[in-house]
Formats: structure tokens, sequence, C-alpha cells
């Protein structure tokens, strides 16, 4: 076990971590020693003592609070929140070719993208915010997107609240800062595939950009400078050094891990 980032017995709270990104982040902060805290509504049930799981709707406020509490009650303080979990549900402002009026945005769609992937972060910073101006000291891990930042065709609604978590990381930085509070965001470009983009997925986005799904599912890597698709660990390994000491002077800013495609 590699613990030069001082994470031994950090508590850790990691929303959405069962799965692609937030697994491999909970599994780095684990192999750094840390306590970790899955808040998710399915668990992916690993094996060490310091891996707890909590099954949660982000996007109930309430359900949100128990939970944080009963993790700052069973620790007695809490160190690191990571705001992980979302959902992305590909949709096209407009159905041009009137085939698919499922695929164009509508109501339903827009409130639990917005629920999950804006409220979600709301609730859990608010809530796990209040023990860290307790302790005066905590920080806060937003993962935004380089849609976020750039935009993404098909992806409006999606890109919008990856834009405002932007948006939240930059003001509460501005308000959490005098407490010792560090908020910060992450914005991946393309990562490995993680298993969790179904067919159901690739027709709706292919649709939505009016591409197959064989040119959907092109060579990514051409349109990356360093010519490759990101890693799971190398978004886990930022995490890790953001949840350390040593990232005590970083706040209020979107760290960009694209391998140099986004420019926001």
């Amino acid at each position: 076990m590699t613990n030069w980032l001082g994470l031994n017995k950090k508590v850790v709270i990691v929303t959405g971590g069962s799965s692609g990104i937030g697994h491999a982040i909970v599994k780095e902060l684990l192999e750094q020693g840390a306590v970790v805290y899955n808040a998710d509504l399915n668990n992916n049930n690993i094996n060490n003592e310091n891996y707890h799981y909590f099954n949660v709707d982000v996007t109930n406020k309430s359900s949100v609070k128990q939970v944080v509490d009963n993790i700052f009650n069973t620790e007695k303080k809490i160190d690191v929140l990571v705001n992980n979990a979302g959902i992305n549900l590909p949709r096209t402002l407009i159905d041009s070719k009137e085939e698919h009026p499922e695929y164009e945005i509508n109501e339903s769609d827009l409130d639990k993208m917005f629920a999950v992937n804006l409220k979600g972060p709301l609730w859990f910073s608010q809530t796990v915010g209040k023990y860290f101006i307790k302790q005066n000291e905590g920080k806060i891990i937003n993962i935004s997107s380089e849609a976020g930042q750039e935009g993404s065709e098909g992806q409006s609604i999606y890109s919008a609240t990856k834009a405002a978590l932007i948006g939240f990381t930059r003001s509460w930085a501005k308000e959490l800062g005098k407490y010792n509070i560090n908020v910060v965001a992450i914005a991946p470009g393309i990562i490995e595939e993680t298993g969790l983009r179904t067919k159901e997925y690739e027709k709706a986005l292919s649709y939505s950009r009016n591409i197959s799904v064989d040119q959907l599912n092109g060579d990514y890597s051409k349109s990356i400078p360093i010519k490759r698709v990101g890693k799971l660990t190398e978004i886990a390994d930022l995490v890790c050094y953001l949840s350390s000491d040593r990232s005590s002077y970083i706040t209020g800013t979107t760290i960009n891990i694209s391998g140099g495609k986004s420019r926001g």
C-alpha cells in the first residue's frame, strides 16, 4: 500500500461509487488507506474492511442528511466528499426527422438529469459542508465533464448540468474558503469504456447527432492531442491527490483531464 499522499484513515464519501469512474475512485482511495463510504442505489460489494455502503437516493434531501449524519456519528469526522453520481440521457433539442419523438428533450428527462446531477451534489455538499465548518476543514470534489465546458451535440441537458456544477464549484469555493474548505471540479474528457454505455444510449446519441452507431463508436483518439482515451485510474489518481493535504492551496478551479482535447 502506498501512503505518500497521507490518505490513511481519512473518511471519504463517494456518491455513485458502484460503477464506472466512481468505482475506480472508491478502489484507489481504499488502496491509499482511506475509509470510504459509497452512497449509491447499488452496491459493488468490495471486500475491504474500510469499505462501507449506504443505499441512498441522492436527490432526496432527508435521505442524504440521514446518511451523512450516520457517517459522522460513526467516524466522528468527514474529510472529503466526492460528488460523482450522475446520469446522461442523450436528447436532441428538435427531432427534425420526426422519427423518434422520445429522443427530443422532454420535461421528464430534464427533471431526472437536473435532480441527479445538481440536486445530488447540492444536498450532499450542504449537509457535509455543515460538518466541515464545525471541523474548520474539508474538501469537496465535484466530477463535472468536458461537456460542461464545451457543450456536446445531442447532450445539451447533460452539458448544462455539468456546466452548472462548475458554477457551484466556483461559488462554493468563495463561500467556504474562510472555513478552510476546498472545492474543486474535475472535467474528464473521453474515458475508456466502463460498460455503462447501453445500446439504448448509443441509439439515442447517434440519432441525436444524425450519424450511425458505427460512426458514433469510431476511433475517438483521433480528436485527442495525446492520441488515446483516458484511463479510469487516471481520474481516480487525480481524486486521490485532491483528497490529500498536498492539494490544500487548490480551490475554486476546474481541472481538465482530457488528453489536451478540452481547453475550457
